[in-house]
């Protein structure tokens, strides 16, 4: 199994040594992937397109060091939500997606992707900077966010027939939860 670590906007120092082959690791900041349809695809973080992670550089450390804060926050407040019986609910993603969100507007984010792609000659794009896990098509051009791994738990296949597909890990934890308490 080879695997292509893609750095990201937390990745300062490792970018520093990229690209870098460590026996089935290869540190990159980006790599082409053809499908099994044969679609010609950016694999790429994209915080490279986030203006305020390129430009503002301060503002973004600042976020950062925010963002590490609410996520600690997020186990005592899920803490008692379960307490409460609620289910989880992540205050740091939430604030972090309207915060995107007001980032995105001001940046035109897809637009400069859906231009890299154009530029480059690529059918498609899987990044996934903004954490908001979707699958679309934008002026032809296939457009696939993974979201994250640590507040969403989702990421992206693609299966035998070329289908892409966004999985939730937490839902399929849950449904298999379900099914051993029922046997």
């Amino acid at each position: 199994t080879k695997v292509k670590y893609i750095t990201g906007n937390h990745d300062d120092l490792l970018r520093l040594y990229q690209p870098l082959n460590l026996g089935n690791i290869e540190l990159t900041e980006e790599f082409e992937y053809v499908s099994v349809k044969g679609k010609k695809l950016l694999i790429i973080h994209g915080d490279q397109f986030d203006m305020v992670t390129r430009y503002g550089r301060h503002l973004s450390i600042l976020g950062d060091k925010i963002y590490t804060i609410l996520l600690s926050l997020n186990k005592i407040f899920n803490f008692f939500r379960a307490r409460l019986g609620y289910g989880h609910w992540s205050l740091s993603k939430y604030l972090k997606d309207k915060a995107k969100q007001l980032v995105n507007k001001a940046s035109d984010y897809e637009e400069s992707i859906i231009k890299e792609c154009n530029s480059r000659g690529f059918d498609g794009i899987v990044c996934g900077h903004i954490h908001k896990a979707e699958i679309k098509l934008i002026d032809g051009i296939d457009y696939f966010n993974t979201g994250d791994w640590v507040e969403s738990a989702t990421a992206l296949i693609e299966d035998h027939n070329g289908q892409f597909k966004l999985i939730d890990w937490r839902e399929i934890e849950t449904q298999e939860f379900k099914l051993l308490k029922a046997s």
